[in-house]
């Protein structure tokens, strides 16, 4: 059974969604079934590689807000983010492009460490305030992964691997997919934004029992 999940490395709910599905995964009896695939969505593709403002006054200029009322919203995401053992520490993230973060997914899933690469810069963008629009942090971060420091300097020296996210981001599209996180499976089910465990269990349990019966073993 496949699922997607398409969603941004400097997206607080995309964390969340992460330790939300990585509990719905332990409880889920088949899920040794279950292949992984982290797809590409950028939420500011227009983004520099680094802001030039603090991850404070971005947010209260994004949504209109003082800068008190943007402080306020960072601590309940924090607190969300907490709930689920993730120490968030929104007030230190330094936003920037994400573009050649995807692309290192893509590079890592190749290598089979997709998802401890997603992990790590999540946890370094949200929690260690790490600018991942960097290529000097990108490469130090894939090569703490397991990844070849000189085949990723190479990609962030190239465009490798942008065709796969661009190609990730036209399905989204297609898909009709417009926020992040964003959960399919098999192509055929799908849940929006970081639900519950119970909610995307239940998106795992429906999917599975619709998948088609094996055929049956012919007498030999």
């Amino acid at each position: 059974m496949n699922v997607e999940i398409w969603s941004d490395v400097a997206c607080p709910w995309c964390y969340v969604g992460k330790r939300r599905f990585e509990a719905a995964l332990a409880a889920f009896e088949p899920r040794e079934e279950v292949n992984l695939t982290w797809r590409s969505f950028e939420l500011d593709p227009q983004a520099p590689r680094e802001r030039g403002v603090d991850s404070t006054t971005h947010l209260a200029r994004k949504y209109g807000r003082s800068r008190e009322q943007a402080e306020e919203m960072q601590r309940q995401m924090d607190g969300v983010a907490a709930g689920e053992g993730i120490e968030m520490r929104s007030g230190l993230t330094r936003g920037g492009n994400t573009f050649d973060a995807h692309r290192l997914l893509h590079l890592a899933a190749a290598h089979g460490l997709q998802d401890p690469l997603k992990e790590r810069l999540l946890r370094s963008y949200h929690s260690e305030g790490e600018p991942v629009g960097s290529p000097e942090t990108l490469e130090r971060l894939a090569v703490e992964v397991g990844l070849d420091a000189a085949e990723v300097r190479e990609l962030l020296a190239g465009d490798r691997f942008a065709a796969e996210v661009r190609d990730d981001e036209r399905t989204a599209t297609a898909l009709g997919i417009s926020a992040v996180p964003f959960f399919v499976v098999d192509r055929a089910f799908g849940a929006a934004g970081a639900q519950s465990p119970e909610i995307l269990g239940g998106l795992l349990q429906r999917a599975w029992e619709a998948r088609p019966a094996a055929a049956p073993q012919s007498a030999s």
